[in-house]
């Protein structure tokens, strides 16, 4: 017979606390869904298992607080840097940072967001940047995970957006998800990036890489963490103090060529102000409006951001061009003086110059310029207003009035024309896209609302139907014009909004969705509230179009043109879809009378906290 086994009284003691406290957390786990109908048990059960867990330190079980792991310090920093979100997709190589986000840093400020998938981490980060003005952060695997993510990186990188990418790695133990070099994958199309070999390094490196991402150009930016600074414990000799971080104030042109500037404008018979990103903050919008009001000038916005309210009457389309003698191009510098009559002046203004490489789709194409300024856009821009304020006489107002007033009659036309190109097929089905942007226009008009898709939806007629003013009225265009940016970027444009009580709106293209369709999981996951308005007209219809070029130039039938191009046989039921995700949803709706009552019960949904989704079944074009 076995004689029984005999523990000393430190290993009965280390049993017994350990015992018992795993006893307590699986009651804990188990009890979850009990815990989800009472707030009170919540608090109640924290507290007991707070206490076991001051007892298993005690014992010697835990780990006690002030021998933290370094992904606790890691919080700190990121608490530093108030990132308020880390969009997140659960993986291995960061399961101490997570654990640390969750309860060390108690899941707020940052609070993780769980996402499905790493392309919606990153365009819902960069959706949020565009209407908060803040990054948020985006965490996935080092190298499967950033390999998914890359297409929203490149998106950020092109619309200038602030993305702070933290990628998990695995060095000590490598597997196929580690990499030496994570970042190489990105680095074409970042601004920096950094991978930290210990702790008192990390802490520069996250401030590091949020002042380069947040120096305009803005961009974005991966921290490559080891799994080893995240588990390894802090030694309180290591002094890991976190410094101050100080914002970089963006480059003004020097005061002798803005003086300059103001005198050819000042001077110039037809002045025509160009821009794509000249508006980085509201404050650059109201910029925009004071300068092309004191001198009565064109506007000829590209709705890559809001720069300049739709409405205005100096807001004019592309043909202004042909008239203009001066053109100033402000952060536009895919501009070229082709567009404009000949023998136009053109002077840029742009931070792109700054960067040393290509953030636009001109990969750094030489802008010839008669003056050409290395400097921010719109930091710029007051000493500009008060230099042509200086030189404006009152001759010189009384002819921009009459200037002004030509332009704004331009621009009643231009409108005029629209309204009557809407009322075709305005009650045919499937649904005109005039239509849909009248209808939902109607609904929105009277709210305090913000649209947080692409504005060319629906065949431009946003444009034409919404009333574009406020800043965070339209978060512009993706920069890369990728298929896949609209839905997750709209998630985190709707996300920002939430705080501020903003209805947001979502034009959602078919395609699009379909590429990162998770993303409605997450809306409805974390209560997202908004209304997302399908284009659905079944198919890449710009590129049947396409094809029907191609085949008709080549004498051949363009009755194949479907093959590859369309989304049906079978159609996709997106209110299904929607709705398999956790969402209200309705439709497919092909008769225009139904599509304002629903809009109506969507609206109602989204008042309360929720997502919504109207599958409107519309023409190809």
């Amino acid at each position: 017979m076995a004689e029984p086994e005999i523990k000393t009284p430190k290993e009965k003691k280390s049993d017994f606390s350990r015992r018992n406290f795993l006893k307590t957390a699986t009651a804990a786990v188990s009890g979850a869904a009990a815990l989800v109908a009472s707030g009170q048990t919540l608090v109640a059960q924290e507290g007991q298992l707070e206490a076991r867990r001051s007892a298993a330190v005690d014992q010697g079980e835990m780990t006690p607080a002030a021998s933290r792991p370094g992904s606790d310090h890691m919080v700190d920093v990121f608490k530093s840097l108030e990132l308020e979100y880390i969009a997140w997709n659960a993986h291995s190589f960061s399961m101490p940072l997570h654990e640390s986000v969750i309860n060390y840093g108690r899941n707020a400020k940052p609070e993780l967001l769980t996402c499905l998938h790493e392309e919606v981490a990153v365009a819902m980060s960069h959706g949020y940047f565009k209407i908060e003005g803040k990054p948020m952060g985006a965490c996935m695997y080092s190298s499967v995970g950033l390999q998914h993510a890359s297409m929203g990186v490149y998106s950020a990188w092109c619309d200038l957006a602030p993305v702070y990418v933290i990628l998990g790695n695995e060095t000590g133990n490598p597997s196929s998800r580690s990499a030496q070099d994570p970042a190489l994958l990105v680095r074409d199309f970042t601004k920096w990036d950094e991978q930290p070999v210990t702790l008192q390094q990390f802490t520069p490196s996250a401030l590091r890489a949020y002042s380069v991402m947040m120096t305009p150009p803005y961009g974005p930016v991966c921290l490559s963490i080891d799994g080893r600074l995240m588990s390894e414990m802090v030694d309180k000799g290591m002094n890991l103090r976190i410094p101050k971080l100080t914002p970089n104030i963006p480059p003004q042109a020097a005061l002798a060529a803005v003086r300059d500037i103001a005198k050819m404008l000042v001077d110039a018979e037809f002045p025509v102000l160009v821009t794509e990103r000249a508006a980085r903050t509201s404050a650059g919008l109201d910029y925009m409006v004071q300068l092309a009001e004191l001198l009565q000038c064109a506007v000829v916005d590209n709705i890559q951001r809001m720069n300049f309210p739709s409405n205005h009457p100096l807001n004019q389309d592309a043909s202004a061009l042909q008239n203009a003698d001066v053109v100033l191009a402000l952060e536009a510098p895919r501009f070229t003086r082709n567009t404009a009559k000949p023998g136009a002046k053109l002077i840029s203004i742009t931070e792109a110059d700054l960067s040393g490489r290509s953030n636009y789709w001109n990969f750094g194409r030489y802008q010839e310029a008669d003056m050409s300024i290395a400097a921010d856009g719109e930091a710029t821009l007051p000493s500009l207003i008060e230099e042509v304020k200086r030189l404006v006489t009152s001759d010189k107002k009384n002819a921009y009035q009459i200037r002004g007033a030509k332009l704004a009659d331009a621009h009643q036309k231009n409108r005029e024309a629209n309204q009557t190109a809407a009322a075709y097929g305005w009650n045919s089905s499937p649904l005109s896209t005039a239509r849909i942007a009248a209808e939902v226009w109607a609904q929105i008009k009277n709210r305090d609302w913000s649209l947080v898709s692409p504005s060319n939806s629906l065949n431009g007629w946003v444009q034409h139907y919404f009333d574009f003013k406020k800043y965070y009225h339209h978060i512009g265009q993706s920069g890369s014009v990728a298929v896949g940016y609209a839905a997750p970027a709209a998630l985190g444009a709707a996300l920002a909004n939430r705080k501020y009580g903003r209805l947001s709106v979502n034009l959602q293209t078919d395609g699009d969705l379909m590429y990162i369709p998770q993303s409605l999981w997450t809306a409805s996951h974390h209560k997202i509230p908004m209304l997302t308005v399908m284009f659905n007209n079944r198919g890449y219809i710009k590129e049947i179009m396409q094809l029907q070029s191609v085949a008709s130039r080549r004498n051949r039938s363009i009755s194949n043109c479907h093959i590859g191009t369309m989304i049906d046989n079978p159609a996709i039921d997106y209110a299904k879809v929607a709705q398999g995700m956790g969402w209200y949803a309705e439709g497919p709706i092909t008769d225009p009378k139904e599509l304002a009552p629903a809009l109506k019960r969507a609206l109602a949904v989204v008042d309360k906290g929720e997502p919504a989704l109207i599958d409107a079944v519309t023409q190809t074009i």
